[in-house]
């Protein structure tokens, strides 16, 4: 709300109330002073080091003199003439579907189950066994995965000794297998730490509507999909949208770690291409061009999803 008064223009209403609340809740303003200057610091300070996206780190005399000339746009047109930064747009967004639609449903359908399940100690055992890969360090897991899908590995083991397969099949060579085994191994480590969002959401239901889900007749499948999934539709909205924001992030350690020559041209995601120019060839200009058009991408997809839930009357982060 604006007044005027004396021709000076005055603001009042929702900026005075603003300020009023925070200062009524100064001890929790205070309180996030510490991750404010976190996030400041590690997220927004860092995009400073975007305007090397606009340099010419190619020539080596001028840079080992300390100079980077600025060159427009060029690292971004020479990005774009590269056939191995498409593949490893394919890559990184085939590898972020496979990771979000597994694990998404396998989070889902493990709260489902555990969410029915009445013995309280098994239920626990079964969240701790399954929340517990997610503190491994992806080294370990890889390294695991490395030994299980070998050739002669448990799993070429069982598909020989059980007939499905006549010959040991070489997982770790075969580009068609890559994208695969890495969600695989994602939904592995990740899927009991992502139930403990669902498990959450489910205990805010009231239990009510499931006495009169019963009551009228409807069986666990029926409470299941009219009550439990309609329940927690609001979280997984939030969860879709998030994770649609990290679609540009397929991963780095996995992909690196298992990739190897042979699965070099399904291996290869944006971050390794990153580190491919920006280490391994001290070409910083298009490697900070390439991470700056992963995070531009990635602001579109997250903007773009919320907005499309906005207008489906969903709810949204915004």
């Amino acid at each position: 709300m604006t007044e005027y008064t004396q021709g000076v223009k005055l603001r009042t209403g929702k900026r005075k109330g603003f300020f009023r609340q925070l200062a009524g809740q100064w001890q929790l303003a205070l309180m996030s002073v510490p991750m404010f200057l976190y996030v400041l610091l590690f997220n927004y300070v860092p995009m400073w080091g975007w305007i090397n996206a606009f340099k010419d780190y190619g020539n080596r005399k001028l840079v080992a003199r300390g100079i980077t000339p600025y060159n427009g746009l060029a690292n971004f047109k020479w990005l774009f003439s590269r056939p191995d930064f498409y593949q490893a747009i394919r890559n990184t967004l085939a590898m972020s579907v496979i990771n979000l639609v597994f694990g998404t449903v396998s989070a889902i359908l493990l709260a489902i189950l555990l969410n029915e399940v009445r013995n309280r100690g098994f239920k626990r055992t079964v969240q701790t066994v399954t929340y517990l890969p997610h503190f491994l360090s992806m080294v370990i897991v890889v390294a695991m995965a490395q030994n299980i899908f070998a050739t002669n590995g448990p799993i070429n083991a069982l598909l020989t000794g059980v007939g499905l397969a006549k010959t040991p099949i070489f997982w770790l060579g075969e580009g068609k297998y890559f994208w695969w085994l890495v969600g695989v191994i994602n939904v592995w480590k990740e899927v009991g730490w992502g139930t403990i969002i669902y498990i959450s959401a489910m205990t805010s239901i009231d239990p009510s509507l499931y006495e009169a889900a019963a009551i009228d007749g409807a069986g666990r499948f029926h409470r299941i999909m009219h009550v439990t999934l309609p329940g927690i539709r609001s979280t997984f909205i939030i969860l879709l949208i998030m994770n649609i924001g990290h679609l540009m992030e397929a991963g780095f350690e996995i992909q690196y770690l298992l990739g190897n020559g042979l699965v070099a041209s399904y291996s290869r995601t944006i971050d390794i291409f990153v580190l491919e120019y920006g280490i391994q060839q001290m070409d910083m200009g298009v490697a900070t061009a390439a991470g700056m058009f992963k995070s531009v991408v990635a602001i579109i997809l997250l903007v773009s999803a919320n907005f499309i839930a906005k207008r489906l009357g969903e709810d949204t982060l915004v």
